[in-house]
């Protein structure tokens, strides 16, 4: 098989580091690559659902920042759609990134972090305990992402596991299961939230490993 080789419109984006954001119409584009507009506007279509760049009236095409996330979450939503296991199989890898970035995260983590993650453990036990009880998935996604903030400049970690929580919803396991078994989550999200402002990582590595294993009852 041949190396791939990124299409005209990609490599233009990424060898224009120092251009600025704003890029030219169409037609410029198309006499400046060599590509007839419909050509381009099929690699521009590719280039918007990688979210490399943004398409908007009367301000025209806008490149974006990488984004490992955007690429993960469409190929995952397409994997999901093929057959649902594949959500399962990718559960897995995210347990196992964020178990082996955890030590990396949680010492890097300061104050106001440790505080945010204090604050949303209040919002879910708030949630859990109203009558009738509220699902806190909001609160369940940001606590994960939250631990982990401090690795944004590996999008490829962050593009994994934000790419899990789109399909967390996407497959449907954000509404209400039993009270129950969203107490037991919940108790051992605030047993690492609790493992994390002690400073005791290793007990804190030890309930997520345990709290990730939960995912596989819901299958």
């Amino acid at each position: 098989m041949p190396p791939y080789q990124p299409s005209p419109f990609l490599l233009y984006l990424a060898q224009r580091p120092d251009k600025g954001n704003d890029l030219p119409s169409l037609n410029v584009l198309s006499k400046e690559l060599g590509l007839s507009v419909t050509a381009l506007r099929e690699q521009l279509e590719v280039a918007r659902a990688l979210g490399l760049v943004e398409v908007r009236p009367r301000v025209g095409i806008t490149r974006l920042p990488y984004q490992f996330s955007a690429a993960v979450e469409l190929s995952l939503h397409y994997a999901i759609t093929l057959d649902s296991a594949y959500f399962y199989v990718f559960a897995d890898l995210r347990k196992h990134v964020e178990l082996a970035y955890w030590d990396e995260a949680v010492r890097s983590l300061e104050e106001e972090d440790k505080q945010a993650l204090q604050d949303l453990m209040q919002r879910a036990w708030q949630k859990l305990d109203s009558q009738p009880p509220q699902i806190p998935h909001e609160e369940h996604k940001e606590l994960h992402l939250r631990i982990y903030t401090k690795l944004k400049n590996n999008v490829f970690v962050m593009g994994i596991l934000s790419g899990y929580w789109s399909a967390y919803q996407a497959i449907g396991l954000n509404v209400y299961t039993d009270i129950a078994y969203l107490r037991e989550v919940w108790d051992y999200h605030q047993r690492i939230v609790d493992a994390i402002i002690s400073g005791n990582y290793q007990a804190g590595y030890d309930a997520l490993k345990a709290h990730t294993d939960l995912i596989s009852h819901r299958k």
